[in-house]
């Protein structure tokens, strides 16, 4: 359920320019942009629009050139380069397209150790079961698919509870059977847990199941569309 009287983000003339020798390069030029708490969110573009830019600004890995972010009241501008990263530890969870995972841990270990370093005390068991892999916890990287370790990765994200979960391209290396997997474990995470889930991806069949789509073009919010009636993962066909 999206409550429309909540913003969890809210992006107020955001820029983000990058030096390149003698040159700047605007990733991102005054950017307006909310999230509504409990949406389910695709932002799409092509190469270069600034997808990842944006990703980056609302996970804390970056800071605006101008402008200002602000997540719930909170204004990140203002927080240290250590509240900062409290932030990206308590408050979102990152699922990238490559995963990431620690090689010599187990799939528990590995959600286990983000537990560990978010410094709480979790069921990480629990977390694999919610993706279900709960009987392949104890096997290695190694010994699982790509859509395995995905959602691996989605449950390292998921365990410490995190407001947001910011996944980029977490599709991009898997064929579509195993993408439209991972897919419906993103969208039963926002619809049964509650939590906001924004999938940055340039793959436009995935913005179907989005309750809102944001296009990226050279840096800009070209539009934002409500999508009314979101289909399920396995309607989407790419």
């Amino acid at each position: 359920m999206i409550d429309w009287t909540t913003k969890v983000y809210r992006l107020e003339n955001v820029s983000r320019v990058y030096p390149m020798g003698e040159v700047e390069v605007r990733a991102l030029d005054r950017v307006d942009l909310d999230i509504f708490k409990g949406e389910f969110t695709v932002v799409l573009g092509p190469s270069g629009s600034g997808k990842s830019t944006l990703l980056n600004l609302l996970g804390g890995l970056d800071r605006p050139t101008e402008g200002r972010v602000f997540f719930y009241d909170q204004d990140l501008n203002r927080l240290s380069d250590r509240e900062l990263a409290k932030f990206r530890r308590d408050k979102v969870g990152f699922v990238f397209q490559f995963f990431n995972l620690v090689p010599t841990l187990t799939a528990l270990e590995n959600v286990e150790l983000a537990a560990a370093i978010a410094g709480i005390k979790s069921d990480a068991k629990k977390y694999l079961d919610l993706v279900g892999l709960g009987t392949r916890a104890d096997n290695f990287p190694s010994k699982l698919s790509g859509g395995e370790q995905q959602r691996v990765a989605i449950a390292r994200a998921l365990v410490k509870e995190p407001e947001i979960i910011l996944c980029d391209e977490p599709t991009g290396a898997l064929d579509y059977e195993t993408g439209v997997a991972v897919l419906r474990v993103l969208a039963d995470i926002n619809r049964e847990a509650g939590h906001n889930v924004m999938v940055i991806t340039h793959n436009a069949a995935i913005a179907a199941m989005a309750h809102r789509v944001v296009y990226l073009r050279s840096g800009r919010v070209d539009r934002v569309d409500v999508n009314r009636s979101p289909v399920e993962p396995e309607e989407v066909r790419w």
